[in-house]
This record gives C-alpha cells, sequence and structure tokens, in this order.
C-alpha cells in the first residue's frame, strides 16, 4: 500500500502517554522542590521511576518506532542527516532525535537513581540514604541538584527543535497527541543505512502487552518505595 500523502499511524498510546506524563511529572518535580513539597517531589519521582522503567523495557520490546535498535545510529550517520539539506522525514525519531532521547533518558535516570541517596540533612532523605556515607550522599545530593539544570537544558533544546520542524511543515507536537504523521516521501526510520523511502507502516506492539509490564514495574514501585510515602501524607 502506498502511503505519500496519507496519515499513518506512528506512536502507539503507551508511548504518546510516557512522552506527555513525563513533561507534567518534571514540571510537578521542579515545583514540589522549589515549594518544599517532599513528599509529593519523591512521589512524583516514584512515579516517573515507574515511566522509565517502563520506556526502557519498551525500548527493547514494543512497537518498531518506540525501539532503540530504530533510531540510535552511527556518528556517520547523525552527521550525514545533519549535512543533508533537504532533511529526509521519517515515521519515528530522526538520528538527531534519536541521539536526544538517548541523553534525555539518561540524565532523567540519572536524577532519578541519585535521587534515591539524596538528602537535605534535616526532614527529608532517599530511601537508600543509610547504605552511603554522609560525604557520598551530599555529593550524590549535589549531582541530583545541579543535573536537572541539565535536564532543563537539554528540555530547552528539544523544544527548540520542535518548534524548527514546525516551522519547516512538520507538526511533531499534533503528531505526539494524535499518534499519527501525514508524510509524503518519507523514511521509515533513522536506522535504515542509506536511508531509502520506505512504504511500510511501523509495527505497533499490543497495548495490552504495554499494561501488563507498566502494572508489574507499578506494583513493585508502590511495595518498595511509593507506599511508605504515602503513609505519611
Amino acid at each position: 500500500m502506498n502511503l505519500n500523502n496519507k496519515k499513518i499511524k506512528v506512536w502507539d498510546f503507551s508511548t504518546r502517554f510516557f512522552h506527555w506524563a513525563m513533561v507534567l511529572l518534571l514540571v510537578g518535580l521542579w515545583w514540589t522542590a522549589e515549594n518544599g513539597e517532599m513528599q509529593w517531589h519523591q512521589i512524583c519521582a516514584y512515579l516517573l521511576m515507574t515511566l522509565i522503567l517502563f520506556r526502557l523495557i519498551w525500548g527493547f520490546w514494543g512497537s518498531e518506532t518506540a525501539l532503540f535498535k530504530q533510531f540510535i545510529v552511527s556518528p556517520k550517520q547523525v552527521i550525514s542527516y545533519t549535512l543533508k539539506e533537504p532533511k529526509p522525514k521519517m515515521l519515528g525519531h530522526n538520528p538527531l532525535g534519536g541521539y536526544m532521547v538517548v541523553v534525555l533518558l539518561s540524565l532523567i535516570a540519572l536524577q532519578l537513581g541519585t535521587g534515591l541517596f539524596a538528602t537535605d540533612e534535616i526532614f527529608t532523605e532517599g530511601p537508600l540514604v543509610s547504605l552511603v556515607s554522609s560525604d557520598t550522599a551530599n555529593w550524590l545530593t549535589w549531582v541530583h541538584k545541579n543535573n536537572f539544570n541539565i535536564i532543563i537544558a537539554m528540555a530547552a533544546v528539544h523544544i527548540l527543535a520542535v518548534v524548527v520542524h514546525f516551522l519547516k511543515g512538520e507538526n511533531l507536537i499534533n503528531a505526539m497527541f494524535t499518534g499519527y504523521k501525514e508524510l509524503s516521501g518519507h523514511k521509515k526510520n533513522a536506522s535504515d543505512k542509506d536511508l531509502t523511502d520506505s512504504t511500510d507502516a511501523p509495527k505497533l506492539r499490543s497495548q495490552l502487552v504495554a499494561l501488563v509490564i507498566v502494572a508489574i514495574i507499578f506494583t513493585l514501585v508502590w511495595f518498595y518505595l511509593l507506599a511508605p510515602v504515602v503513609s505519611f501524607l
């Protein structure tokens, strides 16, 4: 089937939900930290942890456009894409976008990991702070606080890239809301070595599978991390 000039389902619901829920939780984490609402800060963090763990699993076992192997490419391909004009449109992430996904996921994972050991030495501390020395906890707390500034900077770069794409006629925001892209002469994904045209719609995995994965992760996070915090509200 020729998909040129047709709407194509690119992003499954779970990937779209992950994206927007992550945005809301990052805003919530910033607001709660700024206003000293540390219990709610921890709740937002553990919910975000659930999302990140799901996204990592979905990157290996999810829909085609969500798979890491579909958009993590060699530096040579990234440079080739960057220099090419006009740039080919892709169903999923382009090479630069793929690298941004990896960077943001890595930074957020670092933020969550250091938060487990962070302490303000007064009221609030992470659940694993007792496993490290005071000096180590203070250093991890410093990393936790400063890494968030890097996350904000990378998010700003991401937003700028989306604006540039919009000005060039590609509405990525709408695609992440609806799941559909309308493309002409598109490329299937970033991993195609020669970035050749493709007319195959991406394979989307059942959302029941995603729901089961999220349920298992949330149950574990709830039992070990969330429930103790919620009980103090």
